[in-house]
């Protein structure tokens, strides 16, 4: 079956609109770590540029363009202020803003976003039948008959894969597909490589029901699409896990 989306690494990509969709980025999550007592260079939002590159250079050389870009919310990490994550993400937005008109780069609020860093922040956003939001609270918009197709973020959905239970294993960020509530529900990975996900191999009941706009008994027959270095690979179900 053919889809009018392609997953691009860790984004989501709908050619024929142009739009590019990009999950969580947690700026501010790499600090959270130093303050815990974790030592890393200060890099977070330089490899998140370098990967966001990556993906308009993919999209150049299918003869393709990205006209509009959509942040699913959870722009920062701190619920409180914090300085930085202004600054960072302003860089972020300069860098974008060389490839994409400032108009059309639609920020969506989520539940970390309790400080707008200066910028306008949505709680929602629909195009052409397409609803984007965050994902921890929904907006009677986003399920009216117009929409078919909703993108959400916030769960951070990941994979954690096992060669010998017990003895070695890996988490790797996914894509989760499927249908609730009468749409088509897509849910992004977060873009942070400092924040691999939460794995969908755990998702209590009272976790997702809590904390997600889509019920576990949908999510559960969700598919999942894992991503690789160069490519995303289909993995089943979540239920099947």
């Amino acid at each position: 079956m053919k889809h009018e989306y392609e997953f691009i690494g860790k984004t989501l990509f709908f050619p024929e609109k142009g739009i590019l969709v990009i999950g969580d980025l947690h700026i501010g999550y790499e600090h959270a770590l130093m303050e815990s007592g974790i030592l890393l260079p200060e890099q977070q939002v330089q490899e998140a540029i370098v990967d966001m590159e990556a993906v308009f250079e993919k999209v150049k050389k299918q003869r393709q363009k990205i006209k509009k870009v959509v942040f699913l919310g959870d722009i920062k990490h701190f619920f409180s202020y914090e300085w930085k994550e202004k600054s960072n993400f302003v860089k972020v937005m300069y860098f974008l803003k060389t490839h994409v008109d400032a108009k059309n780069i639609v920020i969506i609020k989520g539940n970390h976003d309790t400080m707008n860093l200066g910028f306008d922040f949505q709680d929602y956003h629909i195009d052409s039948g397409i609803a984007f939001l965050h994902g921890h609270e929904v907006f009677p918009e986003v399920l009216g008959k117009e929409v078919r197709t909703v993108v959400s973020g916030h769960l951070h959905p990941s994979v954690i894969l096992s060669e010998n239970p017990g003895v070695k294993s890996e988490s790797y960020k996914c894509f989760l597909t499927g249908h609730s509530q009468g749409k088509e529900f897509i849910v992004v990975p977060s873009f942070s490589e400092f924040y691999e996900g939460t794995p969908v191999n755990n998702y209590r009941e009272e976790f997702v029901e809590s904390f997600s706009i889509i019920p576990r008994k949908d999510i559960l027959k969700f598919k999942i699409h894992i991503v690789g270095e160069d490519v995303v690979y289909d993995f089943g179900t979540v239920k099947d896990l």
